[in-house]
Parts: structure tokens; C-alpha cells; sequence
């Protein structure tokens, strides 16, 4: 049965995360299966890309928590060494292959760092919240950076390792960038405006400036989101999996869904991705001279 809102009574918040209302708006019928579904759909196996991904980042993370004569670029290489994760990859060759470049990313990117300049948060969790919902997430670093004033100013910094080259139009529309800010702003009472991407592979860093009045629209996105997600949490309580409620979006997305194997319409959208597909291709290795 539906509860009523009692008057006088507080609202009930919707509790999310950026990455559960980009589930929805990616595929309904990936959120049921994710977020609602219990037990959920067992998973396809885990992508090599993801592997890597991860291991980028602990090892930067790791970087940053090392006391300061220990932040060198030997350092880096070596802790994404020891923490190298090796699922998905199609042999322990190509793993070793993908150590060694993600190597080389890391020992590049924090050559181009200041040690001595400590972060205010690394993988550190934020979260705001309004009349109508409960936010949280975790920003990779979250800086503050001297401004031309003399004060200094919040950075939001997003570690990207993808083959996908971000643009600055990727920092200015995405939502969870937008909303680590928002969060990052209520928790240490200090404004937020700049989000950058650090694309490790390019070298890139695609940063965009938010005035508090694109701030305040993505809050509202994020708000009219998680209202879709609430009705629809609502109907899996009364009705089930409805398929009307949560439709399959069919697209290239389906080869990479993690339960494309209990869609239907997914699988059938396109063929099955292969767990290292997502790796960027490396440089071929020179030929042996004779």
C-alpha cells in the first residue's frame, strides 16, 4: 500500500549516487537488475579495462598517502605494480603487457605533479542534499589551488584512463562532476566551481568553470532523475519487473552490459564484447633487426 505524506511530516529523501541516476537514464532495464533485483542477475565476467582502470587509480591514491620523501615517480610505478588487478585480460602475457603501460601512465602523470602540494581529499566521500534528495560519491582528489585574488579555490579532479579522449564539453555536462562540487561546497563551506578531467593517456586535462547558476541546473537534473527513480523503485515494490517500467535502451551500450546475458533485447541489439575489448591497443613493438 502507498504511504501518505502526513502533513508536518519531514519528506522522505531519495538516497543515490551520480552513478545510479546515469544507470537509469543509460537503461532501465540495467538499473532493475542492478539496484532492485534480489538476488540480483549474476554478472558476465569482469572487463580488463576496469582491471586497469582501478589499478591506476589505487596507485595514485596510494601516491598521495605516502609520507612526502616518499612521493617519487619510482614510487608510483611501484605501487601500481604491487597492486596490479589482472581480471578480465585474455592471457597473462596481455596483462603484463597492460602493467607496463599503466606503468608508464602513472610514473608520466605524477611527474607533472607538485608533491609538497597536498590534496584536501583523496577518493575522498562527499554528499549534500536537498528538500527532495540524498547525494553521495567519491571524488579521485579533490584540490585547493591558489586563485590571482590570493585566496584559494576548490578543484574537482576526475582520473580518466580510457581509449575515449574526454572534451571540455564532457567536464561541463557531467553530472557527477557537478554534483562532487555541489557536495564538496556543503562539506567544507567553501565554493566550487572548477571540475577537470586528467585524461592519463593523452596528457589532457579538460576543465570547465561552473557559475553557481549551472550549478543550481544540474542539482535540478539530478532532482527530476532521481524523481524518475523513485516512481519507478515504487512500481517494482507493487508490480514487480515490469517491462513497460523498465524498458531495455537498446544500442552499442548492450555489448558491455554486465547482465546482457538476461536481456533478451540486449543481446540481441548486438553482438557480446570480449573482456579486454575495452583496451586501448598498444604500440606495436618495433621489428627484431636481423
Amino acid at each position: 500500500m502507498e504511504q501518505l505524506q502526513l502533513d508536518g511530516m519531514p519528506r522522505r529523501l531519495y538516497s543515490c549516487t551520480p552513478t545510479r541516476l546515469s544507470t537509469w537514464l543509460d537503461c532501465p532495464r540495467r538499473y532493475r537488475m542492478n539496484y532492485l533485483d534480489r538476488p540480483a542477475p549474476p554478472k558476465g565476467p569482469p572487463w580488463a579495462h576496469n582491471s586497469l582502470g582501478a589499478s591506476v587509480h589505487n596507485a595514485l591514491a596510494g601516491w598521495w598517502r605516502l609520507a612526502r620523501p616518499g612521493r617519487t615517480v619510482a614510487a608510483a610505478g611501484g605501487l601500481l605494480e604491487s597492486g596490479w588487478l589482472t581480471d578480465g585480460y585474455a592471457s597473462d602475457a596481455q596483462s603484463a603487457q597492460y602493467r607496463l603501460y599503466s606503468r608508464t601512465l602513472v610514473e608520466g602523470y605524477v611527474t607533472g605533479l607538485d608533491p609538497d602540494r597536498e590534496p584536501l581529499g583523496v577518493e575522498r566521500t562527499v554528499a549534500t542534499r536537498t528538500e527532495k534528495i540524498a547525494v553521495s560519491g567519491r571524488i579521485d582528489r579533490l584540490d585547493s589551488r591558489p586563485t590571482g585574488d590570493g585566496s584559494e579555490a576548490l578543484v574537482v579532479v576526475d582520473y580518466k584512463t580510457g581509449r575515449y579522449v574526454p572534451t571540455v564539453d564532457d567536464a561541463r555536462s557531467s553530472l557527477a562532476l557537478a554534483l562532487y562540487a555541489l557536495a564538496a561546497q556543503r562539506v567544507l563551506r567553501r565554493p566550487c566551481r572548477r571540475v577537470e578531467l586528467h585524461h592519463l593517456p593523452s596528457g589532457k586535462v579538460l576543465a570547465w568553470e561552473h557559475t553557481p547558476e549551472a550549478l543550481a541546473r544540474q542539482l535540478e537534473r539530478a532532482e527530476d532523475i532521481a524523481q524518475e527513480c523513485a516512481a519507478a523503485d515504487a512500481a517494482y515494490r507493487e508490480q514487480g519487473p515490469a517491462d513497460e517500467v523498465f524498458e531495455a535502451r537498446q544500442g552499442p551500450q548492450c555489448g558491455w552490459c554486465d547482465f546482457r546475458a538476461h536481456c533478451p533485447e540486449g543481446s540481441a541489439a548486438t553482438q557480446a564484447r570480449l573482456p579486454w575489448d575495452g583496451l586501448a591497443p598498444l604500440a606495436a613493438p618495433p621489428p627484431a633487426s636481423e
